[in-house]
Parts: structure tokens; C-alpha cells; sequence
């Protein structure tokens, strides 16, 4: 991991002790960036090349739009909204927010494709759950400098949520492990961001 044990140099020392025929890298990242998937890799191939290990090596860049990762997020998905729906009142809408680790604008504009991608994989996941008239925002969390971030924000949102009296169905579409955005970000920090602004009703995770 780049933030927590095991890092790149535990896993280059353990993985030429064990003596591979090939590696392959596969990320936790649904879809590419240069902020996380790409300096993934270059920090494997600093700690590979310092530690003297050479292997044919194969890189899976990403899998946002691959068909059985779409099939299995929308089945989650679809899963969750559905017993979601069963516990509202029928007068209160249910909006599904499809939150995703954001970004600084000016790495996109720069021609980094992870927020297209992120698009792309939420407009498959929708086709795929076939719910006709299903109300669905992307949005992005975790702004961490002060310069423009791509939006809406997730806590723009939620706040929008309140004022309109709709329910929400939270899905981190941009992770596949639980970890620290997913646990304490979405499960308590925007719990209260929702509790504040009023929210009808804020319904488990679908996912990830």
C-alpha cells in the first residue's frame, strides 16, 4: 500500500524471497489516475528496481467499464436500493449518490481520465440495474486543499438531499476495499453532514 503496511518494499522483499515467474500488478483502483494507480506503480518499480527485483512484470491499468465488475457493483447496488426503498415511506424519494475520491481540477484538465472514467462507470452500472427513472448524482469527496476541486461535492449533496426531502443510498463506486473514506468519511463524517442538513434518511452503504 502507499499509506499503510504493507508498503512496496515489504511486499518487493517478500515477493523476490518467494521467487515469481511473472508479477502482476493489480490496483485497488477502479478507474486511473496518475494520483493513485499510476504513482502505485511507480513506487512498485523504485522499490523492484532498489531491492534488485526483475521479473516480467504486467500492469492491469483498469477495469472501470469491465463487464462482470459492472455486473457485480449493479447487483449490489440494485440489492441495497431495492430493500432501501422497502423501509421509506413511499412519499419520500430515494436518490443514490455515487461518491468518488475527488481531485484538483487542474489534474483533469491536465488530462488525467480518472474523472471520466468514474462517469463511465456509473452510466454502466445504471444501465446495467435497469431501474427506469432511478435519480442518480456522481459526486466527490475527500477535498483536501484549498485550491477547485471537481464537483458537486459529496457534502453539497447531501446538503441539496435536505432541502429537497430526499432519502440517500451512499455507493463509494471508487472503492473496492474498506478503508478510512469508506469507514470514517461516509459511515460517521457525512452521517452527521446528513443528520445537520436534515436528511430524510441515509441508508447503509452499497458496498464497496
Amino acid at each position: 500500500m502507499r499509506y499503510w503496511h504493507p508498503f512496496s518494499e515489504q511486499a518487493v522483499r517478500e515477493v523476490k524471497a518467494w521467487d515469481p515467474d511473472e508479477v502482476i500488478l493489480l490496483p485497488l483502483y477502479p478507474q486511473y489516475s496518475t494520483t493513485t494507480t499510476g504513482s502505485s506503480f511507480t513506487a512498485w518499480r523504485e522499490a523492484a528496481a532498489a531491492a534488485g527485483l526483475v521479473k516480467p512484470t504486467i500492469s492491469l491499468c483498469c477495469y472501470h467499464s469491465d463487464p462482470d465488475f459492472v455486473a457485480a457493483t449493479a447487483a449490489i447496488v440494485r440489492s441495497s436500493f431495492e430493500s432501501s426503498r422497502a423501509r421509506l415511506e413511499l412519499a419520500i424519494p430515494l436518490r443514490v449518490l455515487f461518491s468518488a475520491h475527488g481531485l484538483p481540477e487542474s489534474i483533469v484538465k491536465a488530462g488525467d481520465p480518472y474523472q471520466h472514467q468514474i462517469e463511465r462507470t456509473v452510466a454502466a452500472v445504471i444501465g446495467q440495474m435497469a431501474l427506469p427513472g432511478l435519480d442518480a448524482v456522481v459526486c466527490y469527496q475527500s477535498r483536501a486543499t484549498p485550491q477547485k476541486w471537481i464537483g458537486p461535492s459529496t457534502e453539497e449533496e447531501i446538503a441539496r438531499a435536505g432541502r429537497e426531502k430526499v432519502a440517500l443510498l451512499v455507493v463509494p463506486i471508487a472503492f473496492v476495499s474498506e478503508h478510512s473514506e469508506t469507514l470514517v468519511e461516509l459511515d460517521v463524517e457525512y452521517r452527521d453532514v446528513a443528520e445537520k442538513h436534515g436528511v430524510a434518511g441515509v441508508f447503509p452503504r452499497a458496498g464497496p
